[in-house]
């Protein structure tokens, strides 16, 4: 028995937000301070840095759940089930269900129940239940639901990754223009087929690190310092990835059994560019190896940081032919790998 993607699918917000919107933008400092440099700058400088040149909202109407229910609606569609059979509905997110404009996150009740009951599943040994890990929550979903189906607890689960950023930012952060929105979703089953989940390693690091992510307040000072935002602390969050996900990295790789020559692409949490460009490099370095060309699909440019969305949803484009150059074939050997608030970092060894 192996466990594998038997379908995937992504719900990608119609709300194209490009680096232009924001040259309107007042950007602070965190003391408060006006911000010497003027947005065309800025602008700049952030492209540079994060490959980002427009990102996705979702429309007002709608909400975190939405975009997990369209996402997972195409996976079980791709996968070609009936969802009554699924045993478990596993919803990586960090912040619940945010209105446009509220100050208030709405969790309850979890948005994997509200996703089965958009779905209509009516059976009640479909056990939904929401994950918070940071961004690798999808990757951490997909290694839980492969214990409970090595342990004989399932056979089918739907994993899902969607989050809506852009109703959790301060607009006076200039943080705020990696974020986007969007969901993906996946379907994981035993099956008789060759491949699938090889190995997978997971850490947190929290004695020093784990409010390298926080809730803080707005740089603006006049705002209600009762509501707080998603804030970091970008440099720090740089030198940990630099360091530990490329370790866990190679940790999975080694207890898979799989050459580092026979991987064919890596599809790595799209946080910023040039800091994901450098993880693969330390990746390879430690097999004394140049990192290849194409090994990295970016969906970043375009589609920004959505969280625990970017790496399913990049998986469903590229088996969709979706995205320019880049192509997965039955037998290929990828890794998925990601970093984020907790400090979290995972990684995932698997053959299509």
């Amino acid at each position: 028995m192996n466990i594998k993607i038997t379908g995937s699918g992504s719900c990608i917000p119609s709300q194209n937000v490009t680096n232009a919107d924001f040259l309107n933008h007042t950007f602070l400092n965190e003391d408060g301070s006006a911000f010497p440099q003027s947005n065309e700058i800025v602008a700049t400088k952030f492209k540079e840095i994060t490959g980002i040149e427009e990102r996705r909202y979702a429309t007002d109407d709608l909400q975190s759940s939405d975009l997990a229910f369209h996402a997972a609606q195409k996976a079980i569609e791709s996968a070609n089930i009936d969802p009554e059979t699924l045993d478990y509905i596993i919803f990586a997110h960090n912040f619940g269900d945010v209105k446009k404009g509220a100050i208030q996150g709405d969790m309850l009740p979890s948005l994997a129940s509200k996703v089965k009951y958009k779905l209509r599943i009516k059976n009640p040994k479909c056990v939904a239940y929401d994950m918070l890990f940071g961004c690798p929550g999808w990757v951490e979903g997909v290694i839980q639901a492969s214990a409970f189906i090595k342990a004989g607890m399932a056979k089918k689960c739907l994993v899902i990754g969607a989050e809506t950023l852009s109703r959790v930012v301060d607009i006076h952060d200039r943080d705020s223009m990696i974020y986007s929105d969007g969901a993906g979703a996946t379907i994981i089953e035993a099956t008789n087929d060759e491949g699938g989940i090889l190995a997978h390693e997971s850490a947190t690091f929290s004695y020093d690190e784990a409010n390298y992510l926080f809730f803080g307040n707005s740089f603006n000072k006049n705002n209600d310092p009762n509501v707080r935002y998603l804030k970091m602390h970008g440099r720090k969050i740089y030198e940990f990835a630099l360091i530990n996900v490329p370790k866990a990295m190679k940790e999975c790789l080694d207890n898979s059994g799989i050459n580092i020559l026979d991987v064919k692409k890596i599809l790595i949490h799209q946080a910023n560019e040039k800091m994901d460009e450098a993880i693969i490099q330390r990746f390879y370095k430690l097999y004394n190896l140049a990192m290849p060309e194409g090994i990295m699909p970016m969906s970043i440019k375009n589609l920004g940081n959505s969280s625990v969305a970017t790496i399913p949803t990049l998986y469903d484009l590229i088996t969709r032919n979706q995205m320019e150059n880049q192509q997965l074939n039955k037998g290929d050997v990828i890794m998925f790998a990601s970093v984020g608030a907790g400090m979290n970092v995972n990684a995932i060894v698997y053959k299509l």
